[in-house]
């Protein structure tokens, strides 16, 4: 299967959405926002007006077809010292029907090259510890960093894109947007949820900015 990694454009906002919103709508996921629908979707339009990175926002195309997508945003460490500045990324989204055929790998993949070309230090970031060692991720542990709480887990990782970046985080803490903190954004999700629907009714092909 041939597949195509291209920076994400504004005409493909919608079908980005859709994907996204297809990727998380397993049970798991919604019994877990325990609002109907995934968070997802909603992040990856929020992310698109706040702490995201245009330059790292990416869609995977087979045969000329959009079916998967990743966005890094801004983070950082805070340490007695100061702050050190990090990328997160997520949600990465596969169409179902592509799943496990190798897009996923290839987003992972061109998006850390690329964020190595344009000088980025880092990227820490919550995910599957069985799945992501494969592309160089460790435990944040590995150098002293613990999550916004102070706790540390295998699911929480990190990976240098400059060697040595992290020598100064040790006893440092990660945070991320506000964006991924569901609870916060419950209501927000679930306006979004309901217009993504009245939107797609009236064929409008994409979403216009509310604010």
């Amino acid at each position: 299967m041939n597949i195509v990694i291209r920076t994400e454009q504004e005409k493909d906002y919608r079908r980005v959405e859709e994907i996204t919103r297809m990727a998380f709508s397993y049970p798991g996921r919604i019994e877990q926002g325990g609002i109907g629908c995934p968070f997802e979707h909603w992040m990856v339009h929020a992310l698109r007006k706040k702490d995201g990175i245009p330059e790292l926002s990416f869609v995977a195309e087979v045969n000329g077809v959009v079916v998967g997508h990743i966005i890094c945003s801004r983070a950082e460490v805070k340490t007695s010292a100061g702050r050190i500045s990090v990328l997160n990324f997520g949600p990465i989204s596969v169409l179902p029907a592509y799943q496990r055929q190798g897009v996923g790998k290839a987003l992972m993949h061109h998006m850390i090259e690329k964020a190595k070309a344009l000088g980025f230090g880092a990227i820490l970031f919550f995910g599957r510890p069985e799945y992501y060692p494969q592309f160089g991720f460790k435990e944040a542990s590995s150098w002293g960093i613990t999550d916004c709480n102070g706790y540390n887990y295998p699911a929480f990782m990190g990976m240098e894109l400059i060697p040595g970046y992290l020598a100064g985080a040790e006893g440092g803490a990660y945070y991320e947007s506000d964006i991924y903190d569901d609870a916060r954004n419950r209501e927000q999700v679930k306006e979004f949820d309901i217009l993504y629907f009245a939107k797609a009714s009236k064929n409008t092909g994409g979403y216009e900015d509310e604010d």
